[in-house]
């Protein structure tokens, strides 16, 4: 199977994207895409995530990240299938084909920042050997509405072109980084954690669904009013590159008897059935900064 065989299987036959929206993904480095989920949906998520939550407490996300301050959830496919309806959206497939060309899912991660907490450092996901080596699309799936004031995620709108900034240990593998330019340095700020100029708080209501490259400069905000604000992080990686949670050391006979063939592919799951669970012992981990 190839990603444009298991996108048709998917119903995703067409251009779902607006132009706009393919501009603003191309220039801006995001863009928000609204109605991609029901409330129906987006209530099952929300009820979900707080089950896994209550049963997970501070061990949650433990097989990628924990975050003080922003409960998490990881391997969601495995405990749930509240969240299948998230791996056929046709707006987050077609964005992340359009991206990185042959595509797999690299990570799925729920996180709600509690009231007070949530704000991150400036960074981008993962680096960049050349201009347009693109690793990663980061669908940021809002359960519940995301507004200026319950931790918006900040971006730096065009930054997806410029030089990596503050990559996680954990997923730069043997990239070494290139001596900065003079204009590089001019544009990194002492302080990460300090507003940036020019960021936009990206806002949208439950249902909608922010579309981002990896590359992009960005961050999770404090959550000043205390409103939930549940999120799934998506993320679609090339197919050469590695899973951020891989899927096969985790994968239950539960999960593959329910995917489809086009989504064991782009779980990367496909093969000969499993017929015992897999150990979760080996907690392999090439990401730390959903936001």
């Amino acid at each position: 199977m190839y990603t444009r065989q298991a996108l048709r299987e998917l119903g995703v036959n067409g251009p779902v994207l607006t132009a706009g929206q393919i501009a603003e993904l191309d220039t801006q480095g995001f863009t928000v895409v609204e109605n991609v989920f029901t409330p129906e949906q987006c209530a099952l998520m929300a009820a979900e995530f707080d089950r896994l939550h209550a049963v997970e407490g501070e061990r949650g996300g433990h097989e990628v990240h924990i975050e003080p301050g922003a409960p998490r959830v990881s391997n969601i496919f495995n405990k749930s299938t509240a969240y299948d309806v998230c791996l056929a959206a046709p707006p987050i497939l077609e964005a992340a084909h359009r991206l990185l060309g042959e595509i797999k899912v690299h990570g799925a991660n729920l996180r709600d920042p509690l009231p007070g907490q949530g704000h991150q450092p400036l960074h981008c996901d993962v680096p960049k050997r050349f201009e347009d080596d693109w690793w990663i699309i980061n669908a940021m799936i809002l359960i519940d509405p995301m507004t200026a004031d319950n931790g918006p995620t900040r971006v730096i709108p065009g930054s997806h072109r410029w030089a990596p900034i503050n990559v996680p240990e954990v997923n730069a593998a043997d990239w070494e980084p290139a001596p900065p330019t003079s204009e590089d340095l001019a544009r990194i700020p002492a302080d990460l954690e300090a507003p940036y100029p020019g960021e936009v708080h990206a806002q949208g209501p439950a249902g909608a669904v922010v579309i981002c490259n990896g590359h992009l400069w960005h961050s999770g905000t404090t959550n000043r009013s205390g409103a939930r604000r549940r999120m799934l992080h998506l993320t679609y990686t090339r197919r050469d590159l590695p899973q951020q949670l891989v899927q096969r050391d985790y994968m239950t006979p539960q999960l593959y008897a329910r995917m489809s063939p086009p989504l064991r592919w782009l779980l990367d799951i496909e093969g000969e059935e499993p017929t015992v669970r897999r150990s979760a012992a080996s907690g392999r981990t090439t990401g730390r900064w959903p936001h």
